[in-house]
């Protein structure tokens, strides 16, 4: 009998786990349908994110100047989470273009260290926000 309330407590368990809206300080406000990240036991989900400038919220010209801004944007859910680009397991980056992917590559092995996580890139027909040549989304573990 005890083996068995054990091993019902034990299915229970992911059930009873709590998630945690992560939203970094600099995207408080924010009216978007979706949470920036959202933390259940450890791992971390985090929206996509695009490059766009903090200040004029439209997408810089120079496309590694994009990559780059979608990047500080992870990285800020990341922190609001206690984690950092160490901790990212899984990426998912989404190209309007794939003859970008280099210029991308060039700027992601700056950002996101050994050993680099899994990842998928596809190539898009568009993103939501217009201009945006690219979008982000990463899963972290701690």
């Amino acid at each position: 009998m005890r083996k068995l309330c054990a091993f019902l407590v034990l299915l229970a368990l992911p059930v009873l786990a709590e998630k945690k809206v992560i939203i970094p300080p600099e995207m408080a406000g924010s009216t978007s349908p979706f949470s920036p990240g959202i933390l259940v036991d450890g791992t971390l989900y985090c929206s996509g994110m695009i490059g766009t400038d903090a200040k004029t919220g439209k997408v810089p010209e120079e496309f590694e100047a994009e990559v780059k801004l979608a990047f500080e944007r992870i990285g800020s859910v990341l922190k609001a989470a206690g984690m950092t680009y160490k901790d990212i397991v899984s990426v998912h980056i989404f190209l309007t273009d794939t003859d970008l992917f280099a210029r991308m590559n060039a700027v992601y092995t700056t950002i996101v260290p050994e050993p680099r996580p899994a990842r998928a890139t596809v190539g898009v027909n568009k993103l939501v926000v217009p201009g945006a040549r690219m979008e982000v989304s990463v899963i972290a573990h701690k």
